[in-house]
């Protein structure tokens, strides 16, 4: 679980009612002069409350580096210091007392002008230290999917890491900033917080909130508040790390004075960082397994001493708040910063976070940040570190996966699954999807998947139902089970007996399967239906052979296994009885969700990369 805000801006917004303005990172800093790094001693390392940071403290042995631990052995010595107070982070930063900043990759785009002002300050990213997968959006009843914020008042604490992924809720839903209303509060938690504002006024649709406040609000991911035990009633999470996966990506920032002086420190540093991940991945899962190893009950003591125990009351409270970080490990920092055309790397964070940062007044100029430029072929790490491999297998069991799919689909349950979706249409019979045509939904595909890293995005292809009516119809009347009666446009019809209406499909595909129209060589609705969902499935699979073709062609690595095509045939037509060719055609089409999935379709792996 995640106990805290990562970069809490303690005491710096004018006050906890609404703030419509942002300010400019370089006034909430102050001035300052910028200072040398001292040299000799330990080094001040700042640290947050977060899990990825007890790899720091497992590395470290402590706030002290201490004997015997991994950076002693390494030759580091670090005072590990409290930097939940981002602002007084990049003060000490600019003024020398630290060469390094640590926080969300949003966060330093929005002090990027500050650090970039200055050719000593400006900042290298040297390692991505986890993913976040407890962080959640929580929206009243009402609010189905994301694409229903448009209009709808939203609580987020300003400047926080819930910031940039609010930027990646919108740009899912194709929304803006001006789509909704923002509120935005000092706090992450407690009683100042966008949590407590969404329990007080209920004009607040959505709100952010770390995982406890979410248990507050709602129960657990997949529970509904009901108004008991002081859930929220109708409350449920609509967004949520676990699986918008690569949106909140911690990272430590060194300053490129210091970084070009001691190059070979920082990168013992990161190698030394990343063994206490390698370490921690299998301690994590062995505690799960039930093992309780004493190394790492120490480290679960010595985090609620650390943290608190107002913060991390206790050693399964500070596992919980490890479980909510996936670490990135050296895959994921080779992946980050060296894999061409990831669309979770480092270019494209680059990109985000300074068009955040610019765009909600954080910054006036777009100052960027540098690539760590560190050798991961170093025999610091090759020979150092046990988990180097860059083969990373598919994500998803596909055939449990579209299992999943399926059963969800037959229950009704599909729609509380859903996180986004959107449809494009096509003609009659149409299984071929020029990338010329459907550039800007296939963009809109990879990129969701990609942030998405948990989810399935599910293909799913939809046929029009006007053949199968007609031959039911038809059939039905030869045969005698059905009866018709009224004028042309105005017919009603009964099926042995009992009132049938067309528009009900439900119930026209239940008799089609029980034989109802079975028996009329020239009209066979049984028939027409199977070639309907034959030719859905078709096209279902043919856009997403054409969306990993499209990727390919621009060098994105797609996996397979999370894109899933899924025949859906005449069952779910947006209108069940055409009346026009037009509204036939509203029935062709290949429909896209964005769909969580249980953990057991999942493939275990130590690393996202």
């Amino acid at each position: 679980m995640k106990l805290i805000n990562t970069l809490t801006l303690v005491g710096v917004f004018v006050s906890t009612s609404v703030l419509s303005q942002t300010k400019l990172f370089s006034e909430l800093v102050g001035p300052g002069a910028v200072g040398s790094v001292k040299s000799g001693g330990s080094l001040q390392l700042p640290y947050i409350i977060w899990g990825g940071d007890m790899a720091t403290f497992h590395a470290n042995g402590g706030l002290k580096t201490k004997s015997g631990s991994i950076f002693q052995k390494q030759g580091l010595n670090f005072n590990m210091v409290p930097g939940d107070d981002f602002i007084q982070q990049v003060r000490d930063y600019r003024s020398g007392k630290s060469p390094f900043l640590r926080g969300t990759y949003r966060m330093m785009g929005q002090a990027s002008e500050v650090i970039g002002s200055d050719p000593r300050t400006k900042g290298v990213v040297i390692m991505q230290m986890t993913w976040s997968a407890g962080d959640h959006m929580v929206a009243r009843e009402g609010i189905r999917t994301v694409t229903d914020l448009r209009g709808k008042t939203v609580a987020v604490q300003q400047g926080g890491p819930h910031i940039g992924m609010l930027d990646d809720v919108l740009k899912t839903a194709q929304l803006s900033w001006n789509d909704i209303r923002v509120k935005f509060y000092d706090d992450l938690t407690g009683p100042e917080s966008p949590v407590e504002a969404f329990r007080k006024d209920p004009t607040i649709s959505a709100c952010f909130a770390i995982t406890p406040d979410m248990f507050g609000l709602c129960t657990d991911l997949t529970s509904i508040g009901t108004g008991a035990e002081g859930t929220v009633k109708g409350a449920k999470v609509l967004v949520s790390t676990a699986e918008l996966s690569r949106s909140i990506a911690d990272v430590y920032v060194c300053r490129k004075d210091y970084y070009d002086a001691n190059r070979a420190l920082v990168r013992k540093f990161v190698a030394g960082y990343l063994k206490a991940a390698e370490q921690l991945v299998e301690k994590r899962a062995a505690y799960d397994a039930g093992n309780r190893d004493t190394s790492y009950i120490n480290l679960l003591n010595q985090t609620v001493q650390i943290y608190t125990e107002d913060v991390v009351p206790n050693v399964d409270e500070a596992h919980g708040l490890l479980l909510d970080c996936t670490f990135a490990g050296y895959p994921g920092n080779v992946s980050f910063f060296e894999k061409e055309g990831n669309l979770h790397g480092f270019d494209a964070f680059q990109t985000s976070s300074l068009e955040l940062a610019t765009s909600r007044g954080y910054a006036k100029q777009k100052m960027g940040l540098f690539p760590s430029g560190l050798n991961y072929k170093h025999e610091d790490f090759l020979n150092y570190l046990e988990k180097t491999s860059l083969e990373q297998g598919e994500r998803f069991r596909a055939e449990a996966v579209l299992s999943e799919i399926e059963e969800l689909s037959s229950g009704g349950l599909l729609d509380d699954r859903t996180i986004v979706s959107f449809t494009i249409n096509f003609k009659p019979n149409q299984i071929e999807f020029s990338a010329l045509q459907y550039a800007a939904e296939f963009n809109r595909i990879i990129e969701t998947a990609d942030k998405f890293g948990n989810a399935v995005v599910a293909i799913r292809g939809h046929a029009d139902p006007t053949k199968t009516l007609v031959d039911l119809v038809k059939a039905g009347l030869t045969k005698g089970t059905l009866k018709r009666s009224g004028s042309r446009g105005n017919y009603s019809y009964s099926l042995n007996g009992r009132a049938l209406s067309l528009n009900n499909t439900e119930l026209l595909l239940e008799a089609i399967a029980q034989g109802a129209f079975d028996g009329v060589d020239d009209y066979n609705p049984r028939r027409t239906m199977q070639a309907a969902l034959n030719l859905s499935r078709k096209r279902a699979e043919a856009v997403k052979s054409s969306v990993v073709a499209y990727a390919k062609g621009k060098g994105i690595s797609v996996d397979l296994s999370q894109i899933q095509p899924q025949g859906v045939g005449i069952s779910e037509p947006f209108i069940s009885k055409p009346r026009s060719v037009a509204e036939a055609e509203q029935n062709m089409r290949v429909e896209f969700r964005v769909i969580r999935v249980s953990a057991e379709v999942t493939q275990e792996s130590d690393f996202d990369f």
